[in-house]
């Protein structure tokens, strides 16, 4: 039996990992395996390039080495950890996975989203989710969260531009419009278990 790779996508303050965490819970309710990990990160080898890329120190990177060391990052973390995971069976949730890389380094960042998948295609073989859950969120509201989850300041990549980011998410945007078998795109507002039950609705829907 294979199992099901869900990946929670969207921009800063959206929610993604506390509702990885609600749909993990209630599926684990249900009986099923589920191993919940995050992009970039997941493996002791990706985590090591996850503290490269968000860390505020430094000059921090170029949009091409920035992806290629998402990239990197990722290859270990579904060699080592998403495929042998889905191979037993296992449900997968990822808070990331390639569409952010898309969304930052290719709409964000200006690369072009070819170069993107190809690095994914050497790095990870071109493994996509089965379903990808975009959380919508206002950005005022973002905001307000990002305000109480990082009062210290975001990391390198969450504190850039306004412009920056509204590059973000109209790439993600163009993503679920152009896929709407793989994405499921739900409404971030309103109280965690309110979004909850909408993503509940999309899983069981997929």
């Amino acid at each position: 039996m294979t199992g099901r790779f869900i990946a929670f996508e969207g921009g800063e303050g959206a929610g993604k990992s506390t509702q990885g965490r609600l749909l993990a819970e209630a599926l684990r309710a249900r009986g099923l395996e589920v191993v919940a990990t995050r992009e970039p990160g997941g493996t002791p080898g990706a985590e090591a390039i996850r503290n490269l890329l968000l860390s505020n120190e430094g000059p921090g990177w170029g949009p091409r080495a920035e992806a290629l060391l998402f990239a990197a990052a990722r290859a270990d973390h579904v060699d080592r950890l998403i495929r042998p995971a889905l191979a037993r069976g296992a449900w997968v949730l990822c808070d990331r996975f390639v569409d952010s890389s898309r969304a930052y380094q290719g709409g964000g960042s200006g690369l072009s989203d070819d170069d993107v998948m190809a690095l994914h295609a050497i790095g990870s073989e071109g493994l996509l989710p089965d379903l990808t859950i975009l959380l919508s969120v206002d950005p005022a509201e973002a905001q307000a969260r990002l305000a109480l989850r990082d009062p210290d300041g975001a990391d390198r990549i969450g504190g850039r531009s306004a412009d920056y980011h509204a590059r973000v998410a109209a790439a993600f945007h163009r993503f679920a419009d152009a896929d709407p078998a793989r994405f499921a795109l739900v409404d971030a507002s309103g109280s965690p278990q309110d979004v909850h039950a909408r993503i509940l609705a999309a899983v069981d829907r997929a």
